[in-house]
C-alpha cells in the first residue's frame, strides 16, 4: 500500500518536472521571454518579468528533482520483501533434481557394439 502510493507521487512529480523544464526558457524563449517581451510596454508587462520567472522555474525544477530523488531512493525500502520468494530467474529455472544415488552406476549401453573374442574361421579353397 505505501510502496503504491509512492509510486503515484514519483508518477506526478515527474511529470509536473517535465512540466516545468520545458516551461523554462532556452536562450530568451520559452515562458520567462514570452511574459517579459510580450506583455506590452511599459511596467503592464514588467510586473512578473523574466527573471523572477526564471528563478521561480529554477528553484521549483530542483525542489522536484529533490523530491522525486528521495522519493526513488525511499520507494526501494517501502518494496513488500516478505511476498518475493525467488528472484524472476529463479522462476523461470528448469528444477534440478536433487535426489542423486550416486552408489549404483547408471545403465548404459556401451558406445562400441560387442566383439567376438574368437577368431573367426579362415574358409579352405
Amino acid at each position: 500500500m505505501l510502496y503504491t502510493l509512492t509510486i503515484i507521487l514519483i508518477t506526478i512529480i515527474a511529470f509536473l518536472m517535465v512540466i516545468v523544464v520545458l516551461l523554462q526558457s532556452g536562450q530568451g524563449q520559452g515562458l520567462s521571454g514570452g511574459i517579459a517581451g510580450g506583455g506590452g510596454i511599459g511596467g503592464g508587462g514588467n510586473m512578473m518579468g523574466a527573471r523572477r520567472t526564471a528563478d521561480f522555474l529554477s528553484k521549483a525544477t530542483t525542489v522536484l528533482a529533490t523530491l522525486f530523488l528521495t522519493l526513488c531512493v525511499l520507494a526501494n525500502f517501502f518494496i513488500d520483501q516478505e511476498a518475493v520468494t525467488q528472484s524472476a530467474i529463479q522462476d523461470r529455472a528448469v528444477p534440478v533434481q536433487t535426489e542423486q544415488d550416486f552408489g549404483v552406476p547408471a545403465e548404459t549401453p556401451p558406445a562400441l557394439p560387442p566383439q567376438d573374442q574368437s577368431p573367426e574361421p579362415i574358409p579352405e579353397d
